[in-house]
């Protein structure tokens, strides 16, 4: 059994591998998926030569002040725009007064950008032409114009919150008899204060550019929103795992960074027209919980509290978030206020990494891991935020897109670590606990073999006192006596020669207890009566044998068997000596809780209560002291005609304390 129970253990602690081999070539094969698609968004865009479209680089611009949102009319003439154009080599990003913007808190007074550009020189007149822009930059609706004809609508009204992540794809289905494309008119709406930015625009065949729509879509939101998923779903599995565990709060933590890294980077690939302040609200407080979330795990990665900076930077959390509530209203128009409110983020973000990865510098190695990855995605946040308010050109990448990439890496190596470090310690434990059961094995074997010794031992020693006292008791008392009697000469031959084959007998019948009976006392019978068939056949006494089958008594053991031996032995032997009977029965009988072994002669009786009171009949009370050792009982009836003697065995024997 404790073998099979070390096997078990063997074989649970050598399922318990790490997988980093398996982990690596998932990530590998990832990898590859991600280059193979990049590729094939790649391909796509050299299905047409690059000549047979045309990029479009200047523009003429004029900013219009209007009440309010309003939706754009289904055809526009540029002349009846007021003549206030100004010529602009795009990208246009005009440069931004921040605090001014946020000041402007009139929501219902907006200004339109109107963006014309002359078309000449298209080298293709195919039937589905194209407009892409890698951006516009606004927090209202866009509208685009191709010779005076609405022919794209970003929103029907209102502001729009991510514009800025969604490229501009506008395609255009034109009949063979459509006039060329000679003039494009871009409405760009925005709220007052607030300064837009326009990217490059191209013209031109459908199969020519949708490469370039596509890979700027897959790079700026597609795998930003795979990365985002996969996130999320690995919290929510952690999730799981602290909800059994709920000591083990790093997989809380875990679950709280995939929520915020997720509603973080929503703006980045919902292309659908978002216009809410809540949802602006989100995005901007989901930064600085993220920051806050973070903190928490550097805490608990590298054992110090700071009470004073978790403090901090929670008190500042809890306040933009309030103050930046829409129904409070306290900081309205929240996209104006965004601006300034990113610094701090960043700030927050960058003091985090910083006190985080000095305090875990000689603490934690994995606390200065995570401080460094703070360090970048703060990095990369300031970049977009450049990029966000016109500080670089508007035709660059939003690389806090992949902050949640990032994040994910972080931690996920983490956890990953974790994994690992926890599997190895399992199999430690279990390759201690195989070589702690291997060595109790031993000793439990080592002392197995000593008690079976001792048994032996005192199994042998018993034997031999049974031995001893059976021959004192019955062998040395007859030889004792023998002995005496031919010192005195008082014996004959002839009785000596009845005393020592006596002696020979009851040697004969110890001999005979010894030998294995299998519980059948049957067995044990028929080896006595094989002792007596010979020393009957001299005195003409007929043996008749009338056993039956018996139930097996498990007790019958040597010592017992012994015992059963002598009361039948003597029982035939007080026959032969006193009755002057011709002939014995030996019979036997099944009973409901035992057997029976009865002996019958036919020769005269005797007076039992007399030979049992006189105390003659020490033949009789040694056979009841037998019967009594063994748990059984005899009984006698004589008279003229005979005696019958009766043994009674029990099926089941109590066990008596010695």
């Amino acid at each position: 059994m404790h073998d099979k129970y070390a096997a078990t253990i063997t074989k649970a602690a050598s399922t318990y591998r790490p997988v980093p081999l398996v982990a690596n070539a998932v990530f590998v094969f990832s990898l590859v998926l991600l280059i193979i698609v990049g590729l094939f968004y790649s391909e796509v865009s050299s299905e047409q030569p690059p000549t047979a479209s045309l990029h479009l680089t200047q523009a003429d611009w004029q900013v219009e002040d209007t009440p309010g949102f309003s939706a754009p009319p289904s055809t526009l003439d540029s002349d009846s725009l007021p003549n206030e154009w100004r010529h602009v080599t795009l990208p246009l990003a005009r440069s931004i007064a921040l605090v001014h913007q946020a000041r402007t808190t009139k929501a219902t007074a907006s200004h339109i950008t109107w963006l014309r550009l002359s078309v000449s020189g298209l080298p293709s007149r195919a039937d589905h032409l194209a407009i892409y822009g890698a951006r516009i930059k606004t927090d209202g609706t866009i509208a685009v114009y191709v010779n005076d004809q609405l022919v794209f609508q970003a929103q029907e009204q209102g502001p729009l919150w991510n514009s800025t992540r969604t490229p501009l794809w506008v395609v255009m289905h034109r009949h063979p008899t459509d006039a060329p494309v000679k003039e494009i008119l871009v409405r760009i709406e925005h709220t007052r204060g607030t300064q837009v930015a326009v990217s490059s625009l191209w013209l031109g065949p459908v199969a020519a550019l949708k490469g370039r729509y596509h890979v700027r879509r897959w790079l700026q939101q597609e795998l930003p929103a795979i990365f985002s998923a996969a996130f999320l779903l690995v919290g929510i599995f952690a999730l799981f795992v602290w909800l059994q565990r709920s000591r083990e709060t790093s997989y809380l933590l875990f679950f709280n960074l995939a929520v915020t890294s997720f509603l973080r980077s929503l703006h980045f690939y919902l292309d659908v027209p978002i216009a809410n302040d809540w949802f602006a609200w989100l995005t901007v407080n989901s930064l600085l919980w993220l920051v806050l979330v973070v903190h928490f795990f550097l805490r608990q990665l590298h054992g110090r509290p700071v009470t004073w900076f978790t403090r901090s930077i929670t008190a500042v959390t809890a306040g933009i978030g309030v103050l930046t509530l829409p129904m409070l209203a306290v900081l309205p128009n929240t996209p104006k206020v965004t601006p300034l409110i990113y610094p701090i983020a960043a700030l927050m973000g960058a003091s985090v990494g910083l006190v985080g990865g000095i305090i875990s510098w000689r603490r934690s190695n994995e606390g200065v891991f995570v401080a460094i990855g703070v360090g970048v995605c703060t990095l990369l946040g300031v970049s977009d935020w450049l990029l966000q308010n016109n500080f670089v050109n508007p035709e660059g990448w939003y690389f806090g897109a992949y902050t949640n990439a990032i994040t994910f890496g972080v931690f996920g190596v983490l956890m990953y670590r974790r994994y690992v470090r926890a599997i190895a310690e399992v199999e430690e434990a279990n390759a201690n606990l195989a070589q702690r059961l291997n060595e109790r094995e031993v000793e439990l074997e080592l002392s197995h073999q000593r008690l079976r010794e001792a048994e032996r031992q005192q199994t042998i020693s018993e034997e031999r006192q049974r031995l001893m006292q059976d021959m004192h008791d019955g062998l040395g008392g007859s030889l004792i006596s023998a002995i005496r009697s031919v010192e005195h000469g008082t014996l004959g031959h002839a009785e000596i020669s009845h005393v020592l084959r006596s002696c020979l007998d009851d040697l004969k019948l110890t001999i005979d207890s010894m030998e294995p009976t299998e519980s059948d006392l049957l067995l044990l019978l028929a080896a006595l009566r094989f002792r007596l068939e010979p020393r009957l056949d001299g005195t003409g006494v007929a043996l008749r044998w009338e056993v039956v089958k018996l139930p097996p008594l498990k007790w019958l053991d040597p010592s017992s068997a012994l015992h059963v031996l002598r009361i039948v032995q003597e029982s035939i032997a007080n026959i032969l000596r006193h009755t002057r009977a011709s002939e014995i029965r030996v019979s036997t009988a099944e009973l409901a809780d035992g057997v029976r072994v009865i002996v019958e002669d036919n020769g005269h009786g005797f007076d039992v209560a007399s030979a049992l009171a006189a105390g003659k009949g020490h033949g009789l009370n040694n056979q009841r002291r037998r019967a009594q050792a063994i748990n059984g009982s005899v009984d006698w009836v004589s008279g003229p005609r005979g005696t019958r003697f009766t043994l009674w065995l029990p099926l089941e024997r109590e066990v008596r304390a010695v």
